[in-house]
């Protein structure tokens, strides 16, 4: 399947932030396409229901990055088609400590991103979550 046209955009009035070297989001993505997926919040369970390294948010963000991938590769995309994330996390410190993780996943699109921190998600275990909107052409 082809690529949707994108452009990331920073702009000039803008500030870009940056954390440990990785640039975390784009203001701004122009995309056109004809297809666009929607992806569901993403927790860190993994395939058979379990709960990926509760207290540990390193292995949950890894986890929950792995499920993004793989809900984008099912509907025929992948990471690199990403053009919003919106994550809530239980932790906001302990979160950006981690940024290299994200980044790993989400730096080759370079999406818009939104986070917020909140007091819980579904299930007590759970430190983080993301949902994504993804454009293939």
């Amino acid at each position: 399947m082809a690529r949707a046209q994108r452009r990331n955009i920073q702009p000039d009035p803008l500030h870009v932030t940056v954390w440990k070297g990785h640039t975390l989001y784009s203001h701004v993505v122009a995309a056109e396409g004809r297809r666009m997926i929607f992806v569901s919040g993403q927790v860190p369970f993994d395939r058979e229901g379990n709960v990926v390294g509760p207290g540990d948010m390193r292995a949950q963000l890894r986890q929950v990055g792995e499920n993004v991938k793989a809900a984008l590769e099912a509907a025929g995309a992948t990471l690199e088609d990403l053009v919003k994330t919106t994550t809530y996390t239980t932790d906001i410190v302990e979160f950006f400590r981690h940024a290299d993780v994200r980044a790993e996943y989400f730096d080759p699109a370079l999406p818009t991103s939104t986070t917020v921190e909140v007091r819980r998600l579904a299930r007590k275990e759970f430190m983080v979550e993301v949902e994504a909107i993804a454009m293939t052409g």
